[in-house]
């Protein structure tokens, strides 16, 4: 027996990207079906350890944030890195991070003092998604299909119409949509039904991961607890990820390089050396999650109303904690563009931005993480070998040894540039003026309302974060209120284009903005800037919404796909 069921937008996978994107969809109005192939209430992979500040944010959007910070660790669980010479060993250095009881207050913190009213957050998908799941199936316009496989799609002029089939009763369903969006992981078969291939460097390293329930282990610690604890020790590398805070934990055991083989691998002798307790010490092994780092990026994110994201478009190392929450970007990226075109006051041309702004981001992105993961791997195989002495020599040796890793990983845990520092550049929706971009590292960013870049974060004089203040489309800010308006307002009108005007009393905004108006895109990039409107309201407001698109400003994108 068959079915059809229809919606505006249908997403395969309901990870955290897929949900995100169909909450953000719904918020603007648009009907929404996700296709699962897992159960209700199926716990995830414990994958993903740290939700970014972007991310945190676009949650604090969509009214979740304050449910997520408060799942995962116990409130009081420091959020800190810790190396040590074993789990149970004695430490070398500390990155300090505050618990979340703390988050706010302590600004003591590598990451404390960042422009943003939300600071990352340390939270296992284990914890996140049943959370974000919960959400989105209680909001209107979107529905949830549980353990339904994808088999086939198509699409036409008009739609995408895809089959999926029940994994408990073998019925066939038909569902029809106006874009279908792959949000359905590493292994996509979305991804591969459109023959899109993935292209990169392969194999750096490999990493022997178990999740583990041992309630014994937070007792044997010599020192305070961390939300992660890596283990300094010239033989063997690895660390521990602390899921709950009481009796769960990862445990990541990196192979050297002559270790090909998963299960030629003694894992209980791994495990046991990284913690540093003794054979009668007793844990169970709840899966194994094995993984080989590549960076892999898809050569295509889109087939005309068919999109790739997530890890279903991008994979590489988890350094830098930057693959859900680069998968989120996109989410965020994707939802206005497609809602932009539904709603009516966008033609389909604003879709072209969508790859042309996100696929150079993340090229960029997996070799900051990549870059990362080199470092890294370098700093593990110079441990020095006397780590573990007694006396002077063996303090002294610890003392170098946790100092380097600090150093060499603060950049990674508190990832600044990675979060605030990203630009688009080349995009045919944004109105550049020539302002050079501020260089994009991992650990460290400038503030700059050149367009394409974020936009600056700052407190209102009355408290309000201007995330919170920005309107759900564009917002046009306002740092001086005699500055006419009224062209760009009415232009707005007549094509149907969803503007606000925000007036800013802020001292903070004086030392952040330059110019006098500032057009902040839904995604609080930078669309436009300047003293006084231009001169032609009309052709600012067309290329904002795509109607220009492809007659300049495509920039990367065209001399990308030639």
């Amino acid at each position: 027996m068959s079915s059809e069921r229809a919606a505006s937008v249908l997403i395969v996978g309901a990870g955290p990207v897929g949900l995100t994107l169909a909450l953000d969809l719904a918020r603007r109005g648009i009907e929404v079906a996700i296709i699962e192939r897992r159960g209700k209430g199926d716990a995830p992979d414990p994958k993903c350890n740290h939700v970014s500040s972007r991310s945190m944010e676009v949650f604090r959007r969509l009214g979740v944030a304050s449910k997520l910070r408060n799942a995962g660790l116990p409130e009081d669980y420091p959020h800190a890195v810790a190396y040590r010479t074993a789990f149970t060993g004695r430490e070398c250095g500390r990155i300090h991070i505050p618990c979340r009881r703390d988050r706010f207050t302590d600004r003591t913190g590598v990451d404390s003092n960042w422009p943003t009213p939300e600071l990352p957050h340390r939270v296992n998908q284990l914890m996140l998604e049943p959370i974000l799941f919960d959400y989105v199936a209680a909001t209107p316009r979107v529905k949830i299909y549980n353990r339904v496989e994808l088999e086939s799609f198509s699409q036409d002029e008009g739609q995408v119409t895809a089959v999926g089939r029940d994994r408990d009763t073998g019925e066939v369903h038909t569902y029809s949509a106006r874009y279908l969006i792959g949000c359905d992981g590493a292994r996509s078969t979305v991804r591969r039904g459109l023959g899109i291939k993935l292209e990169g460097d392969g194999e750096f390293m490999r990493v022997q991961a178990t999740f583990i329930r041992a309630p014994q282990l937070i007792a044997q610690q010599q020192h305070e607890r961390a939300w992660m604890t890596y283990s300094l020790n010239p033989k063997l590398s690895g660390n521990v990820i602390a899921i709950d805070g009481r009796e769960l934990w990862m445990i990541f055991n990196f192979l050297r390089p002559d270790q090909f083989d998963f299960d030629a691998v003694d894992r209980d002798g791994s495990i046991r050396a990284i913690l540093g307790v003794s054979r009668d010490f007793s844990y169970e092994v709840i899966s194994k999650q094995d993984w080989i780092g590549r960076r892999l990026i898809a050569d295509r994110f889109r087939n005309r109303r068919i999109f790739l994201a997530g890890d279903a478009a991008h994979l590489w190392a988890p350094y830098a904690g930057y693959g859900m929450n680069a998968g989120i970007a996109d989410a965020m990226n994707l939802s206005w563009l497609l809602a932009a075109n539904l709603n009516g006051w966008a033609p389909a041309a604003i879709l072209d931005a969508y790859e042309a702004e996100r696929w150079p981001i993340t090229e960029q992105v997996s070799h900051l993480a990549m870059s990362q993961a080199e470092e890294e791997t370098r700093r593990r195989s110079s441990v020095p070998a006397n780590i573990l002495e007694e006396g002077p020599e063996g303090e002294q040796a610890r003392a170098e040894a946790g100092r380097v890793a600090c150093e060499t990983n603060t950049k990674q845990f508190a990832a600044a540039g990675l979060n605030f520092g990203y630009f688009y550049d080349g995009s045919p929706l944004i109105a550049y003026d020539g302002g050079a971009h501020p260089t994009y590292t991992l650990g460290s960013f400038t503030s700059s309302t050149v367009p394409g870049c974020r936009v600056p974060h700052f407190w209102f004089d009355d408290g309000r974060s201007l995330y919170d203040a920005l309107g759900p489309e564009y917002t046009l800010l306002r740092f001086d209120p005699s500055v006419d308006v009224g062209r760009i307002v009415a232009a707005a009108q007549e094509r149907g284009f969803p503007l606000t005007v925000l007036d800013v009393v802020s001292k903070e905004a004086a030392a952040l903005y330059s110019t006098k108006l500032v057009l902040a895109r839904p995604d609080q990039h930078v669309a436009w800037r300047g003293d006084d409107l231009p001169s032609d309201s009309f052709s600012l407001i067309d290329r904002l919404r795509g109607a220009l698109a492809g007659k300049a400003g495509e920039g990367e994108y065209l001399r990308r796909m030639g």
